[in-house]
């Protein structure tokens, strides 16, 4: 389940004056969006002769990340909030336009474990090898190029410099478009291992990234699997991660510190933190039922209390007063505790490890049943 609008960029390579491509994109926008609606898929319309990238003018190599000039940086950033990308391209001399490839080139990261879907145009072949020459050079990027495309031979489909509505063209439009979400959701743990900050877990090809209100739904999802136990436990169905919605998630995700374990996209476990005063609550700590007994919630809890920024001396959390299981785990872990705010719940409370009183620490690179 995700909640995250998915971004795909409608890519127009041809930058010649007059030349068909605008129009082929606005036709495969409109033929697309009622299906990009239904699959929430953001279109962002893009043109590479109003892009005017001149060519590769970075002194520095593109894997570098450093780019020197506003334009790359531009670029840079349009290509990196992709998830995906619809190119339309015409064919010259059995291959891709100068300008498309040129634009590749800029970037390496950006473009990583992204799909790319081709829409062509043009006269005998409907600009078939124009598709087949960037499959070549998109892959080195580590792009994944599509099986399903779409080729429009002119003659064929195209009147006053416009294209004719066609269902057996709109159909394979939108089959592109299908495949390319599909595709660009089993690919998105790739692109997420890839990102800066990132920071490998404790099993397997897990990574620990920060969770955002993009990643309501699995939060959603994981709270409802951990916290029955505890509702079993202390005998209420008044425990707010049982209760709260997706809206509701996504509004403390952006307010809190979230912490998300992650493995070939399935959320494994949280844990949450803010700052209240000179404390740093620490909670939401959750693991996936199935996961459990494999040290995954101590780790994760560690996680939460070394992002305590400077002047936090206490850590605290608070859990319910007969999740004894709970209580020996953070018993365990140095926490004592102390009297709640009210008779169902337990206030647990240590010093910040390896921190006196007023001591400065540095936080630690970011990224459950404890009840906030």
């Amino acid at each position: 389940m995700t909640t995250k609008t998915m971004r795909v960029l409608v890519l127009v390579c041809s930058t010649r004056p007059g030349a068909l491509g605008p129009a082929v994109g606005s036709w495969l926008t409109e033929a697309v969006g009622a299906r990009a609606a239904e699959l929430g898929v953001e279109l962002v319309p893009v043109s590479l002769a109003d892009l005017a990238l001149p060519f590769l003018d970075e002194e520095q190599e593109p894997a570098s990340g450093v780019y020197a000039h506003e334009h790359t940086r531009r670029w840079s950033a349009l290509v990196d909030s992709a998830d995906g990308f619809l190119v339309v391209t015409p064919e010259y001399n059995y291959g891709m336009p100068a300008a498309f490839k040129n634009a590749l080139d800029y970037l390496t990261r950006e473009w990583a474990w992204k799909p790319m879907g081709f829409v062509s145009y043009g006269h005998t072949s409907a600009g078939t090898r124009a598709v087949q020459h960037a499959k070549q050079v998109v892959t080195t990027l580590r792009l994944v190029p599509l099986g399903s495309t779409v080729a429009i031979r002119i003659n064929d489909a195209v009147e006053d410099g416009r294209v004719r509505p066609a269902p057996s063209l709109a159909g394979a439009a939108v089959g592109v478009l299908d495949e390319l979400v599909r595709v660009s959701h089993t690919l998105r743990p790739l692109r997420e291992k890839a990102r800066p900050g990132v920071q490998a877990g404790p099993l397997p090809g897990s990574y620990l990234r920060r969770l955002t209100p993009e990643d309501a739904g699995e939060v959603t999802v994981l709270q409802r699997c951990c916290w029955v136990d505890e509702a079993l436990a202390n005998d209420s169905l008044a425990v707010p991660a049982l209760r709260e919605s997706p809206e509701q998630v996504g509004e403390w995700l952006g307010t809190w510190h979230a912490t998300g374990l992650w493995q070939d996209g399935r959320l494994l476990g949280m844990v949450r933190a803010r700052r209240t005063g000179e404390e740093w609550h620490v909670g939401r700590l959750a693991v996936a039922p199935d996961l459990r007994g494999q040290g995954l919630g101590r780790w994760l809890l560690r996680v939460g209390e070394g992002q305590a920024g400077p002047g936090c001396d206490t850590l605290v959390l608070h859990t319910g007063a007969r999740s004894e299981g709970n209580i020996r785990l953070y018993r365990s872990e140095g926490y004592r505790v102390v009297p709640g705010p009210d008779e169902d719940t337990v206030r647990l409370v240590k010093e910040v490890p390896g921190r006196s009183s007023r001591e400065e620490a540095p936080v630690s690179v970011p990224a459950s049943g404890v009840r906030p």
